[in-house]
Formats: structure tokens, sequence, C-alpha cells
């Protein structure tokens, strides 16, 4: 056991609490102080071991300290620390889920934030690899590869022996790996004259927790490969006497280059997006979003790295996941119960993005108000994890992080299997046998609403 451990055991019994990410201090970027807090976070991780099972960077790092001559951390070599960092996708489930040595504890452990710090620091001496800053380049690409012709030219060789080996040559992307088709005519194409060409209809019915009207963000994966996801929130939220209006303006929400630790390019995002999600709130509209990791983008990462900005915590009280918001309303007997399609037996994965967001389980919630409905949850990694598991070096790990939900959901030979993250629902597709395409649970709700 590590001395560390020995000294101080016994973990925190109070709620954790997050510190602002200090990425703008010059001492952040200190790589010795940084080895330094790598050895003390590392070498009490060593000796606790509980996030052994949460992804591949702490088996890493366990199996560097049982093979080294010491069988302690002072016997690993250096290089194994950054490994360790590479296959952190900055999930923040042990962060909040597992460790005990979290704010308030005087240990201070915020694994996810440090392995953040390592990436922003190794990012600035080294720069982006060119696979890298592709993949995390999601409105660029989105917009090359929408366009119409380009568009079945990607999504052609994106289906092809031959294109997919080609891309697994050129950028490293693994040939098996899920990749996204590409629209032409984007969720914000279709959308923009059924929402802004007129006043919102109806009466606009307010809740103490719910300004009852809503502005879309649709998100780089909603917008341009899955278009059909914001177009069935829009139809089941309208379907509930939801005004919903497209927010006027937006780019990526900064979580691909987050990943990256790309931070001043996260905050150029966040220059951009936040006066437009502003604009709406102060209009009186509150903001829904299809996807998990977008809305935490809003709801904690940028308010974690701008503490001080008002505009950023304001965006933060007034973002909302989808069946957050329809749970509110359902809590004020708002959110209708008309269901004409039971969806039988539904295998619902739910997202690490997800789960971090600390609001409950809201998405099963209203999936079982549905009659003839059965929900059954799995609160598991899918492996996928924004870039991670397309990437040619990372897809076998990915694959056995995700291996456990892929089973599960095969046995259970369900009617429908649904991830509210869409990548997470194609990783999971990835490893399944004679059980088709996922099914979002906005589209599932849409089908069981019959609208």
């Amino acid at each position: 056991m590590s001395t560390r451990m020995a000294e101080g055991r016994e973990g925190s019994l109070e709620a954790p609490v997050r510190h602002p990410l200090d990425w703008q201090n010059p001492e952040f970027y200190d790589e010795s102080a940084l080895m330094r807090e790598l050895e003390r976070v590392f070498d009490i991780c060593h000796g606790c071991r509980r996030c052994f099972s949460l992804c591949n960077a702490f088996p890493t790092l366990f199996d560097a300290v049982d093979e080294s001559p010491t069988g302690e951390l002072d016997g690993v070599d250096k290089k194994v620390y950054w490994d360790v960092v590479d296959h952190c996708y900055l999930c923040d489930m042990c962060f909040l889920t597992k460790c005990p040595y979290v704010p308030p504890h005087p240990w201070n452990i915020d694994f996810p934030h440090l392995m953040l710090r390592a990436k922003a620091i190794r990012l600035r001496k080294q720069g982006v690899r060119m696979r890298d800053k592709v993949l995390a380049s999601t409105d660029v690409v989105g917009r090359l590869a929408g366009i119409p012709v380009v568009a079945e030219v990607v999504n052609a060789a994106n289906r092809s022996q031959l294109g997919r080996s080609l891309l697994e040559k050129t950028l490293g992307v693994h040939r098996e790996a899920p990749v996204p088709r590409y629209h032409s005519r984007t969720a914000r194409k279709r959308l923009a004259d059924r929402l802004n060409g007129s006043p919102a209809a109806g009466e606009v019915r307010a809740t103490e927790e719910t300004r009852g009207k809503v502005a879309l963000f649709t998100t780089c994966y909603g917008n341009r490969n899955q278009p059909d996801l914001d177009e069935d929130l829009v139809a089941v939220f309208e379907h509930n006497g939801i005004p919903v209006r497209l927010v006027p303006q937006e780019r990526c929400c900064g979580m691909p280059r987050l990943e990256l630790g790309d931070l001043e390019a996260v905050k150029r995002a966040k220059e951009f997006n936040i006066p437009q999600l502003q604009r709406v709130i102060d209009e009186g509209y509150d903001i829904v979003a299809p996807i998990p990791s977008c809305v935490l983008m809003f709801k904690q990462e940028l308010p974690l790295m701008f503490p001080d900005d008002p505009a950023v915590q304001a965006v933060r009280e007034r973002i909302f996941d989808p069946f957050e918001y329809l749970m509110l309303r359902h809590r004020a007997g708002l959110l209708r119960t008309d269901f004409k399609r039971p969806l039988g037996k539904v295998s619902y994965h739910v997202p690490c993005h997800l789960r971090v967001q600390n609001i409950g389980l809201k998405t099963r919630d209203v999936l079982k108000l549905i009659p003839d409905t059965t929900v059954d949850v799995i609160e598991r990694c899918s492996g996928h994890n924004g870039t991670y598991a397309v990437k040619q070096e990372f897809r076998e790990a990915s694959v056995k992080i995700g291996r456990p939900v892929m089973q599960r959901v095969q046995n259970a030979k369900p009617d429908y299997y649904a991830s509210d993250c869409p990548m997470a629902g194609r990783q999971i597709a990835s490893g399944l046998k004679d059980l088709g395409e996922p099914t979002h649970p906005l589209k599932l709700l849409r089908i069981a609403y019959d609208v």
C-alpha cells in the first residue's frame, strides 16, 4: 500500500466540490509542477484502485505499477504517465461517482482536471496532430462534407472497404469504427422556416422552473449528421405545447477541442456561442440541446473555465437536457400523456456525459410513462467517448470498455435499444448481431405520441 494511502485512507463523506479550472494562470502550464502532481495523484490512485473498471486510463496505470521492479509508482517509466493521459477522455465519472478523495477532502483529487492540464501542456508544447485537428474540427468538416455532391461522395466512401482503408492509413481512423453520415440538408435548414418564419402560436405556459418556450441549439452532430434528431425534438416539444425556435447562430460547443486540451479554441467557441445563447435567454427562452456532451459543456465545463463570466453562468442556469425539461413540465402537470403506441421492451443506455450532470434518470422516467413499455437501464460506458473509439490505436480498448453494454443489449433482445448520445448508440450497434440500428429516445417518444 502506498504511504499516502496508509496515512489517510478514509474518504470524505461530504458532497463533492468542483474547483474552477485555473487554466489562465501561467503556473498551470509549468511542466515540472505537472509531473509532481501526476506523481502525487497516481500514487494515491494506485493505493485506492476503486476506478479500475471505469476506463482504460486506470488499468494502464495499475498494470504499469504491478509490472514495475518495485511494485510501486517509483518504478514506473514516466512515459507511462502520458499513456494514462491519452486513455482519459474526460468523462468525469471518476470524480463524480468513485473517488473518495475529491474536494473537500484535503487530498483534493480532481483526476479529470489533472488529465486536462496535462493535455493542455502537451498541446502547447507539441501542437495538434493533423488527425486530431480534423476530428475536432466538426464545424469545418461538417460544412465541407455537407456540400450536396460532396456529402454523397463522403458517405459512399465511408461505406466502402477501400474508403475506410484509406481513411485508416491517412488519418488513423479505424476501419471498423462507426463514422457518421453527412447531410447537405441540415437540421437548421429543415427547421428554419418552420420555427423562425412566424411567431410562436398558442399560450406560453411557464412554471416555477421552466419558461415554457425554448431555443434549440441543434449541435454539430444533430445539425449535419443526424438532423432527424432535432426534428424529433421539435415534434415532441410542440406536441406538448412548448414553442421552439432556433438559436440565431451557433458553432461547435467546444467539447472536441476540450478533449484535446485546446483551451484557447474552447475560449473562441465560447466567445461566439455565449452571446447567441444570452440573447435568447434575454428574450425569455430556455435552451435545449439534444446531445448530452453539448449540454454538459454549457452546464459544467465552461462555468468551470470562466467562473467570473456572468453570461456563462446565466446560460448554465437556463440550458436543459430535453428529457430533464420534459420531466420538469410533467412535475407541473403540463406533459401530455396521450400516448398512442406502446414501445414494448427498451434497452436504454445512459451516456456518461448525461450521468455526470446529476439530474437523475429523466429519460427513463419519461419513457416509463408510456403504457406497455418497460425500460432496462444500462449505466455503463459504451466506450465511444468523443473521438476515442474511432482512433486506430484506441479502438480495441474502446470495444473492451463497451462490451458489457453490448452484451446486455444483445442478451435482452429488446424491441428497441437507445442511448441519449447517438454516437454511443452507434458504438453499441457495432458490437451487436441482428438487432438493427439504435433508436434515439426522442424518436421513441415521437413514435409513442404518433406525431
